[in-house]
């Protein structure tokens, strides 16, 4: 299966402008013809007077700020003589990015800079993912979505709140199902942090102890005596992909950071494999949690 080496298809801090911002399919296909293009030694005057197009109009194509129809992809493959095997990939790639995702129906709930990681998510195969003091969305039980919603936003109407709740539940579903693979490592603070009574908070335990158990789900809790670590005052998500690389997550209060450079991801990845040799493995993690719903 022909596979496609892509450059950096998200810029190095990014925060979304837009609800509906490009996705991650429109990204690849983007990188991918500008990488054609000039490894056919063609730049913008070539292909203006090949197929007419405007400079504005292949600039928007490359930047993914516009999608590209199956017939300019089959176009532009053809004038930068793409074998018939990767014109097959670009025109495949070309008819999916126009569909939109599970997620348009929460578009008017979602924060702007939020909604790309919903598509970047919705792509990957896997997450690592370190959380200082809260339970990740992709475990969270509905109260406790709700509790997290709404301290987030304190002025949410009810119906916001109950929509991006909705949106919370509806991302776990690949995880249920299997598509997707997740690596947590919580900080014990996670799990002693009280969210919502004490029965909701013991419900969240469980339903984590439940998802651990699951062969695409590995769990990880980081003691207090584990005194200071390489992430600290630092959680992320690394969402790892097929056929591009890794794009590293970090949210704060106004908007979400998304990291692709090299060095980037390997300081990234090197920090997870400092967490997993800190944290607990997953059956002293489990005994851990355990332990915590039994001081309640």
């Amino acid at each position: 299966m022909f596979t496609l080496l892509v450059g950096r298809f998200v810029a190095n801090v990014v925060v979304m402008p837009q609800n509906q911002g490009p996705g991650v399919r429109r990204r690849v296909l983007a990188s991918a013809l500008t990488q054609l293009r000039e490894e056919a030694g063609l730049d913008f005057d070539d292909v203006i007077a090949e197929l007419g197009y405007s400079k504005s109009k292949i600039s928007r194509i490359e930047s993914a700020v516009t999608g590209v129809s199956i017939v300019d992809a089959k176009a532009l493959a053809e004038l930068y003589r793409a074998e018939p095997e990767k014109q097959q990939w670009l025109l495949k790639l070309a008819k999916v990015a126009k569909k939109r995702g599970w997620w348009h129906v929460y578009g008017d709930v979602l924060f702007d800079w939020f909604s790309e990681y919903v598509v970047l998510e919705s792509e990957a195969v896997a997450v690592d993912t370190f959380e200082i003091d809260l339970i990740p969305g992709l475990f969270q039980t509905p109260e406790y979505a709700r509790q997290m919603v709404r301290a987030f936003d304190p002025h949410a109407t009810d119906a916001v709140v109950g929509k991006r709740v909705e949106l919370r539940q509806a991302r776990q579903i690949r995880l249920e199902d299997g598509s997707f693979s997740v690596w947590a490592i919580l900080d014990e603070a996670a799990l002693r942090r009280v969210v919502g009574g004490p029965e909701d908070h013991q419900a969240q335990l469980r339903h984590l102890l439940e998802l651990a158990a699951l062969p695409n789900v590995t769990l990880q809790v980081l003691p207090f005596a584990k005194g200071p670590h390489i992430a600290m005052g630092t959680a992320f998500a690394l969402l790892k992909f097929i056929d591009f690389p890794s794009v590293i997550y970090i949210e704060n209060l106004s908007g979400g950071l998304y990291l692709d450079d090299d060095a980037e991801n390997e300081r990234y990845s090197l920090a997870m494999d400092h967490l997993r040799a800190a944290a607990l493995d997953p059956k002293g993690s489990a005994a851990l949690v355990e332990q915590v719903i039994g001081d309640r």
